[in-house]
């Protein structure tokens, strides 16, 4: 039987937040980690540090803002919908077809009252001039649509179509460019059945995480043929002794990766805090945090004041091996600050000499990545 502590140092080892530096440093180190991760999740949030820079940043030494930039102009991955806006490998471009074919056939229900003849002005546009930034809808004056209304709509709905590729991005302004300015000559474009889509789906999330669950397998994934080539492809790969599955009702419809269990045996925790974004990929899915570290994890950014416990934007506090807390900060670029406004650990845990002095070191690095020269704490708690 495996032991709950096993389970959970092999899910933080496959996520590179073990001992080890588990995909080395500087860009080929960010190339590697969004490869093995299978997605690093964009958010517009920058209380702290935005998503897709703090998640890299906690795992790959040397991590500069500007990595991102330079592998998406340069082909290595992309950007689109993973179960959220995502940077993906450019190799598991064939797994977004269904997505954007879906928005090609109208199927989804979002974007239906884009104006097909902007869409066309909008592609017109970027093949004359090669490209079109986010600003660009507002310097042209010579029609309607360039507002941020309609003219946004239409550019957002020829991206999610995969008529569009984002280059870079500057903040949060994005870069349009036709696929074929990115996409590798010999890109497979073929559109994957239910069942090329279930092996995909397992193998990155069990190559990422070791430990998976069913909900997490087809997060925010519809449809009975995937979900029935899903569930044949597990009970498929427990009887080949590829995964093991969990027979206990604390981890209902939860697999352990066979091989990652091997590889990861000797695997150790890091002796270090460190310091989460609240869309790591390690705590995305909440249920799945909840019956692997019994860490209940909500983030009150969108919750009224009145009724937010812990604060506005906590970053989980990650410490040999488990969650012991959660932090509320906030990075204030302009004046150089970085506020730790409280901070709360989970009942049981007693800070020791050494976990403060972590805790200090992992708030001084943080702060040094938003820009922060200098670390002001309110009241603990």
């Amino acid at each position: 039987m495996l032991h709950p502590q096993q389970l959970r140092r092999l899910a933080l080892s496959r996520q590179g937040l073990g001992a080890r530096q588990a995909f080395g440093q500087g860009l080929a180190g960010s190339l590697r980690a969004i490869v093995h991760l299978g997605y690093v999740q964009i958010d517009t949030l920058s209380v702290v540090e935005r998503a897709h820079h703090h998640v890299l940043w906690s795992r790959v030494p040397g991590y500069a803002l500007e990595h991102l930039n330079q592998l998406t102009s340069s082909g290595q991955i992309f950007e689109y919908w993973f179960h959220a806006a995502a940077y993906l490998p450019m190799r598991d471009y064939r797994f977004a077809l269904p997505r954007m074919q879906s928005f090609r056939r109208d199927e989804s229900p979002y974007f239906k009252n884009v104006d097909p003849k902007l869409m066309a002005e909008i592609l017109a546009r970027i093949r004359g001039d090669g490209e079109l930034r986010t600003r660009d809808l507002k310097e042209q004056n010579t029609g309607p649509w360039w507002g941020h209304g309609p003219g946004r709509r239409a550019l957002d709905k020829l991206f999610m179509q995969g008529a569009l590729m984002i280059r870079d991005r500057k903040g949060m302004e994005k870069r349009y460019v036709l696929p074929e300015h990115l996409l590798p000559a010999d890109a497979n474009l073929a559109e994957p059945s239910a069942e090329e889509m279930a092996q995909y789906l397992l193998a990155t999330t069990t190559r990422a995480h070791g430990v998976v669950t069913l909900g997490q397998l087809l997060h925010l994934r519809s449809g009975k043929l995937l979900r029935n080539a899903m569930r044949d492809l597990l009970a498929e790969q427990v009887n080949d002794g590829k995964l093991i599955a969990l027979d206990n009702d604390m981890q209902p419809d939860t697999y352990v990766c066979t091989k990652a269990l091997e590889t990861d045996r000797l695997s150790k925790t890091s002796p270090a805090v460190q310091l989460l974004s609240p869309f790591d990929n390690a705590v995305i899915h909440r249920e799945r945090l909840l019956q692997l570290f019994g860490y209940h994890y909500r983030l009150e950014s969108y919750v009224p004041v009145h009724q937010r416990v812990h604060g506005y934007f906590c970053l989980p506090i990650l410490w040999q091996g488990s969650f012991v807390g959660r932090i509320d900060c906030k990075a204030n670029r302009a004046a150089g600050r970085f506020d730790v406004i409280r901070m709360h650990l989970e009942p049981g845990m007693s800070p020791t000499t050494q976990f403060t002095a972590s805790l200090a070191d992992a708030i001084n690095q943080l702060a040094a990545f938003c820009g922060c020269a200098q670390v002001e704490h309110n009241t603990l708690t």
